[in-house]
Order: C-alpha cells, then structure tokens, then sequence
C-alpha cells in the first residue's frame, strides 16, 4: 500500500476545518509549557542537599505546577467531551491515525497519575501539600505502605513513562513537519495571513 506524502499547507488545514478550537489549543500549549516547568523542578530538587535550604521551596513549587497540570488536563477532557477533536487529515495511515490516538490517551493517563501520585505519595506519608504556599490541600491519614507505593508508581514507572511520550511526541512532531509535511502541527496553531490565501 502507498503512502500519499503529498504536502497539505496550513492553509488547507484551516479551510477543511480541521483546526483545533482556540481553547484546545491554548489548554495544549499551557499543558505543555508546564510540562517543560515541572520537569526540571523535579531534577533541581532531589540534586539538591537534604539541608539545603531552598530545597523545601523546589518541592513545593513541583507539587504545586503537578497539581495545576492535573486541573489543567481535566479542564482539557471536559472541554474535549463537548468540543470533540477534530477529524483527522485524509493523507493519514490507518497505523498514523491509531497510533496518534493512542499516545494521546496516554499521555492523559500519565498527566492525571503523576500529580495523583505525587500527591498520595506526600500525604500519606505525613508531607503537607500546598498549593504555591497559598492553601493546603486535604490530608490523608498516615500510611507508609501506600505512600510508599504511590512512590514506586511515581518514580519507578511514572517518570519513565513521561520521558518516553514526551519524545515520543516530539519525534512524530517532526515526522509529521519535516517527513510527511502534512501540516498536522497546522491543527494545534492559531491560524496565519496565509489561512485565507
């Protein structure tokens, strides 16, 4: 079976309606730019000494954007459940289209787990969570195996699992802009002047 890697402009992404809403698109790139925020937290703070004294402040600054992303990821389903994807380009496979979908719902999934994790992991055990300093969040009764596991889902299989859809992600960001060129990044973008050209 061929592959059809005849280019489609932005241009034609916007004219097939196939542009993602402004909002989706903001909650995507907010999300994003998050993600690249709550990352580098998470590395500055376990580096640091125990007696460090900024050390504190890192990990509740980390809990405090993982918590934001998990509001934000479920602002971005509920506003998906009304406002439904749009279709996807036609020069697509079959195998392009299931595996975009896939990553995607994964990359749900770990958005949710993490900061769920990272919070029963503090909170059971005995680690108060606030949210920037400003409020704290609800406690859970002391447990040390739950918080424990909540651990091991966090940083043994969590993490990893960011890693690899984030560049999973980049890597078919690229295949779809510099291979196929078929303008599915055009989908996540505000429209241009070339839109109505």
């Amino acid at each position: 079976m061929s592959m059809n890697l005849a280019p489609l402009s932005v241009a034609a992404v916007a004219a097939t309606g196939r542009r993602y809403n402004p909002t989706a698109q903001a909650l995507h790139w907010v999300s994003a730019l998050l993600m690249f925020i709550v990352i580098p937290l998470a590395w500055v703070m376990v580096a640091l000494p125990k007696d460090a004294a900024s050390r504190e402040t890192y990990y509740m600054l980390h809990k405090s954007v993982g918590l934001t992303i998990l509001v934000i990821v479920a602002v971005r389903l509920a506003w998906r459940a009304a406002h439904p994807a749009p279709p996807s380009p036609s020069s697509l496979a079959p195998w392009e289209h299931a595996a975009g979908r896939l990553s995607h719902w994964l990359l749900y999934l770990i958005l949710v787990g993490m900061p769920f994790s990272g919070y029963v992991m503090s909170a059971a055990g005995g680690h108060a969570v606030t949210f920037f300093g400003l409020f704290p969040l609800p406690g859970l009764p002391h447990n040390k195996a739950v918080s424990s596991d909540a651990h091991w889902v966090h940083v043994a299989i969590g993490q990893w699992a960011v890693y690899a859809l984030i560049v999973l992600h980049l890597l078919a960001t690229v295949w779809h802009v510099a291979v196929r060129r078929d303008a599915v990044l055009g989908r996540m973008l505000p429209p241009t002047e070339h839109d109505s050209v």
